[in-house]
């Protein structure tokens, strides 16, 4: 739970310079194209991972990838990250800062379980209405799960909305146990 913290205080701290810059935007796309570079290749982050390699070494490297790529700025909030030895969770700072920038322009990315396959114009529809309901723009993650029978289950934040067919039929079983009151062998 600590790395969480820890990668949203850097993320929050590297959203509070870009908006004071106006570098939401070049910084998203900073954080994409190290994410890319940190998928590459299993040698890159185990490189960047591996205490016994010096920390000028990982600079210099880090450096000749991205420079260019990335706005200065950006590039030394990665050699900030160096020097502290927070690299390992680069990643998660990267999920926190999009967090930030989705809830910045008003977006909210929900992971929508079905128990099928959704056709276009309903994947749309889901969409649109979770968007009027919840009051932001909507950005459906679809996720298929046959155990929940049909309904839907919405996930966002830290939140659950459960309409899912399963849940209606336990709600009822334990309406029925309730009503039924104890039973006597």
């Amino acid at each position: 739970m600590r790395d969480a913290t820890v990668a949203r205080s850097y993320a929050d701290a590297l959203f509070d310079i870009a908006r004071r810059t106006g570098d939401e935007l070049a910084f998203a796309t900073a954080f994409a194209a190290l994410d890319r570079l940190l998928a590459s290749d299993p040698r890159v982050r185990n490189f960047l991972a591996t205490p016994k390699i010096d920390v000028a070494a990982k600079k210099s490297a880090l450096r000749g990838a991205l420079h260019g790529k990335v706005p200065p700025l950006f590039l030394n909030f990665v050699m900030v990250v160096l020097d502290k030895r927070r690299q390992r969770i680069l990643r998660e700072m990267s999920i926190e800062y999009h967090s930030l920038m989705d809830r910045h322009l008003g977006r909210l990315n929900v992971r929508v379980t079905l128990a099928h396959e959704p056709d276009e114009r309903a994947e749309e529809e889901i969409t649109a209405e979770l968007s009027r309901i919840l009051g932001s723009k909507v950005i459906s993650h679809i996720d298929i799960d046959p155990g929940i029978l049909g309904g839907i289950v919405v996930r966002y934040g830290d939140r659950i909305l459960d309409a899912s067919l399963r849940r209606r039929l336990l709600n009822l079983r334990e309406r029925l146990l309730i009503s039924a009151g104890p039973v006597l062998v």
